[in-house]
């Protein structure tokens, strides 16, 4: 019996709206493509690198602990730091440029970036980008959506302004639950020259674990002939 045109119609309807669905949610969780702008998720693998990055930066103390692993393990890091924790702890911000490690846009309030105005993102991104550069931080800029979530508004804001988003193709912290030496044998093992590592090392009790991954795990990535850098290092061929 054939199908009613007008309930055919209503199907296909359906159908539509859910496919919209779904490319949508693709798209907001893509890591590795956005509608406009410039997106990396990794290098290009000509040479024997990583980049190591740390969201939610600067807490104190747990910053510290970081600060003091990399300097033990003579390595640089790109810290993706919220723009009300580093108005909140400028001395820390500071030290993180002194030892020479990297200062990247993570947003001022780590929001979900959907459905938010132009002028909500502008401020998200420009005010976060000033605490960089009080910092002393005089790179390149580049930008990591919290939660890695974007559709339109944020790539286009990014874009008009230069910035490029950086994703990662190794999240750590999938491995976290394992304990730490089982989470830093896990991410060597899906390491590759240019991948861009994702670490969440700075909260007190759940964080912890990275935190007492990620010597073993610049060791670990050492005995495998990759050394760690920051993202401008390893796209750019600079600090």
């Amino acid at each position: 019996k054939p199908m009613n045109p007008r309930r055919y119609r209503k199907t296909l309807a359906v159908l539509a709206c859910l496919i919209a669905l779904a490319a949508t949610y693709w798209l907001m969780n893509a890591r590795c493509f956005q509608l406009v702008g410039d997106l990396v998720c990794r290098g290009d693998g000509t040479r024997p690198q990583v980049a190591l990055t740390f969201d939610d930066a600067p807490l104190p103390q747990t910053t510290e602990a970081v600060l003091a692993t990399l300097a033990e393990k003579r390595v640089r890091g790109t810290f993706f730091a919220i723009g009300a924790q580093m108005a909140a702890q400028p001395q820390l911000t500071r030290r993180i440029v002194a030892a020479g490690h990297q200062l990247a846009n993570h947003s001022w309030s780590h929001p979900r970036f959907l459905l938010k105005s132009s002028a909500f993102i502008a401020r998200e991104i420009d005010d976060t980008e000033a605490q960089i550069r009080a910092a002393g931080y005089h790179g390149r800029a580049y930008f990591r959506p919290p939660y890695g979530k974007k559709l339109l508004g944020l790539p286009w804001a990014l874009k008009r302004r230069g910035i490029t988003t950086v994703m990662w193709d190794v999240d750590a912290d999938r491995f976290r639950a394992q304990g730490a030496e089982a989470m830093a044998a896990q991410t060597v093992a899906a390491a590759r020259p240019g991948s861009i590592i994702l670490l969440h090392p700075f909260c007190a009790e759940e964080c912890a674990t990275d935190r007492t991954a990620l010597p073993l795990m610049i060791d670990g990535l050492r005995a495998r002939g990759l050394e760690p850098v920051t993202v401008a290092e390893l796209l750019e061929g600079t600090r």
